[in-house]
């Protein structure tokens, strides 16, 4: 409404000197003392000087810069164009071309840039308090899982966040997650589908640990509740480095990728694909070191390793362990609180290491044991989360097996590596015509 007063009052002082608008020229929602480009601006810039426009009428000196090196340009603009009027709605007649008028114009520019200044300092001192308080600030759009006053948990978001927080940690990767809320017609806030990176930045975000993240950095707690505990939040972004350190992603197109071993050899089985079917196949040479005598089809020995979890979802034995895994809750939320402690030191460090307080050598000295650390740590805590991906599902084995060919191959792959270690393929029978069930050994891993 501001700027179309503005203009309104800029047509009106045209119309008054007996001028005729050529065209006006609006940056609207682009601050004059940020620095950021305004093409509206700059067209003008243009115009005068190519001769094509010979008058300037504007608002007032701080809507025209608020930069005096911009003033400048300006200046020389009009000054080398010849147009030695400018008239303001708010300031009166400057003649460019005078030195008492060039000074007055520069005056008006230096006082609307200290007048910015001092208005930037009292709005970032504003944002500090609200951030140290742990109070939320605003926004275009209100967060996922949270109501439009930011600090209201929205339950059906919140207990979405809960699945995929669960769901990634046992296993399951950001491609298939996407691909869940795809199916399930889960929106972003604005309306969107969910693509991996924004995902990530959902689940990474300190947020929905009830955590205040102000200029990058996690300040403190939050007015809000939190949707998962700062312990998970740690694990996720555990789980994202060791997956962006090792490179492994969980597979698109066979269930049990990872999974299979050789009898003979002991190595790890891979995917090949063949004119008639998917196979297994324990494959030789320097880049995978089998001894190639092993190979398998896939269907079959993927339908037995899948029945054969389904059906240990439903033994009491599998909840006897559970309980027993769920007595080390404690100590997992604690490897996980020390490797965000040990993130945090590295983080320091580094901001000492810019800051020139320490040199490369002593940055480097005290780097590496921090990362042995948390390299150790993280190899515990994956030997410690593998069950997420069974919540809710012990006890409903054959409820899954009803709905298992509509799961996505991520979900799958996560439910049986959950349970399985590993399964060994035994040697194939000459002529065998369909599946021997003895061929496969599974170790449990629960």
């Amino acid at each position: 409404m501001g700027v179309k007063r503005q203009v309104a009052d800029c047509r009106k002082l045209a119309g008054d000197l007996g001028w005729v608008v050529a065209e006006e020229y609006t940056d609207n929602d682009v601050s004059a003392f940020t620095g950021k480009r305004r093409p509206a601006y700059e067209r003008m810039l243009a115009d005068l000087a190519d001769g094509t426009r010979d008058g300037v009428i504007v608002y007032h000196a701080d809507r025209l810069t608020r930069r005096p090196i911009e003033l400048e340009q300006f200046v020389d603009v009009v000054s080398a164009a010849g147009v030695r009027h400018v008239r303001f709605v708010s300031g009166g007649d400057l003649d460019v071309g005078n030195g008492d008028g060039l000074l007055v114009l520069r005056m008006l520019a230096a006082v609307a840039a200290n007048e910015s200044a001092n208005k930037s300092r009292r709005v970032r001192r504003k944002l500090d308090e609200v951030a140290l308080a742990g109070r939320p600030h605003g926004g275009s759009h209100r967060p996922f899982g949270f109501e439009d006053d930011r600090i209201t948990i929205r339950p059906v978001e919140a207990d979405i966040i809960r699945t995929l927080t669960g769901r990634l940690l046992a296993g399951e990767s950001m491609y298939s997650l996407a691909n869940w809320l795809a199916a399930e017609e889960v929106r972003t806030v604005s309306g969107g589908q969910w693509r991996t990176s924004t995902l990530r930045t959902l689940l990474t975000s300190p947020r929905i640990a009830g955590l205040r993240q102000h200029r990058g950095e996690v300040i403190g707690d939050a007015v809000w509740d939190a949707i998962i505990t700062p312990a998970q939040r740690n694990r996720v972004l555990a789980r994202l480095d060791s997956i962006k350190t090792s490179g492994r992603r969980t597979p698109r197109s066979y269930l049990l990728t990872g999974l299979l071993r050789c009898w003979k050899c002991e190595h790890t089985l891979y995917s090949a694909a063949r004119q008639t079917s998917r196979q297994y196949v324990c494959q030789s040479g320097p880049d995978h070191g089998g001894c190639g005598g092993v190979r398998v089809v896939a269907v079959p020995v993927e339908e037995l390793v899948a029945a054969a979890v389904l059906y240990r979802l439903d033994t009491p034995e599998l909840a006897d362990v559970l309980a027993g895994r769920a007595a080390a809750d404690e100590q997992t939320a604690a490897v996980a609180e020390t490797i965000g402690a040990d993130r945090a030191q590295l983080d320091e460090l580094a901001a000492m290491y810019a800051a020139r307080q320490i040199g490369a050598r002593e940055w480097m000295t005290a780097r590496q044991p921090i990362e042995d650390r948390i390299n150790d740590a993280e190899r515990r805590l994956a030997r410690m989360t593998r069950t997420d991906a069974l919540a809710g599902l012990v006890g409903n084995g054959a409820e899954l097996g009803r709905q298992w060919a509509d799961l996505n191959l991520g979900r799958q792959h996560a439910i049986i590596k959950a349970l399985v270690d590993h399964v060994v393929i035994g040697p194939g029978k000459g002529g065998a015509k369909t599946m021997d069930p003895g061929r496969v050994d599974i170790v449990w891993r629960l």
